[in-house]
């Protein structure tokens, strides 16, 4: 069995201080996909570096305080890769790759754009690029996941207030699209969807930290494990853990067989 995590942090340091290095090792993953570390090297402690039982990594963004993102995995990778070979997001810590004999890992952190038209062009710009990358990784014949902060709710059953959130970033119709595509068209799965096709709320994995929205559990399901045809028909179980909160995410945990 294959234990793999994504988990968004909001910040490394701060998830630590509420306890998410315990949860962890409680929960034992293979591999850990970390999105939004907001630290550089300097700011992370030993344990943080080296964690027992683990090999870690991470690709982090120039801009001090800002995305990047990290693995640890319980097996040493064949080889590690930082980056999509793009100036622009490769500054913003945003990908990264671990090669094992018979699978990969990416931690993907795609860009918001919510808190202005400048950064929902830059998504969009992303998602272009993506597009082809997506399809060489497919291309590759190897057996892959990508886990992430998508930063993407792709249908109505995703998100709770679905209808006043339809001209907003991470609803849009072209984001939806380009998500539709990826799956229909290029062959990708969607792992917790394929298990559990009728779940809803108990699918959201991030919530606002306005209205009480974690309270009234009005969330979004954002976070994903997008994997090819052949891995995501080995997976067998996955939940969102809500117990604890150590960000304004919430781990997404997929075992596959």
């Amino acid at each position: 069995m294959l234990r793999i995590i994504s988990l968004n942090l909001n910040g490394i340091r701060s998830a630590w201080n509420k306890g998410v290095e315990a949860w962890i090792r409680q929960h034992q993953p293979d591999v850990i996909a970390f999105q939004e570390l907001k630290a550089q090297a300097p700011d992370l402690s030993d344990a943080m570096m080296a964690p027992e039982g683990y090999h870690a990594y991470y690709h982090y963004a120039e801009k001090k305080g800002y995305s990047g993102v990290g693995l640890w995995c319980r097996e040493k990778p064949l080889a590690v890769q930082e980056g999509i070979g793009n100036a622009e997001f490769d500054a913003e810590g945003r990908y990264l790759r671990a090669d094992f004999e018979d699978y990969s890992v990416i931690s993907l952190y795609v860009p918001s754009g919510s808190s202005s038209p400048e950064r929902q062009e830059a998504k969009f710009r992303f998602l272009d690029l993506f597009t082809p990358h997506l399809q060489q990784l497919m291309a590759e014949g190897r057996e892959i996941v990508i886990c992430g902060d998508w930063n993407i709710a792709h249908q109505e059953i995703d998100l709770k207030n679905w209808k006043s959130n339809q001209k907003n970033s991470g609803f849009l119709p072209e984001e939806r699209a380009w998500f539709s595509r990826m799956l229909n068209e290029q062959g990708w799965r969607d792992v917790y969807r394929s298990l559990y096709p009728d779940a809803g709320d108990t699918a959201y994995t991030w919530w606002s930290n306005r209205g009480q929205a974690w309270a009234k559990n009005v969330g979004w399901r954002i976070d994903y494990q997008i994997a090819t045809p052949g891995l995501a028909a080995r997976a067998s179980k996955g939940w969102v853990y809500k117990d604890s909160r150590f960000s304004d995410h919430a781990p997404l945990v997929l075992e596959y067989l």
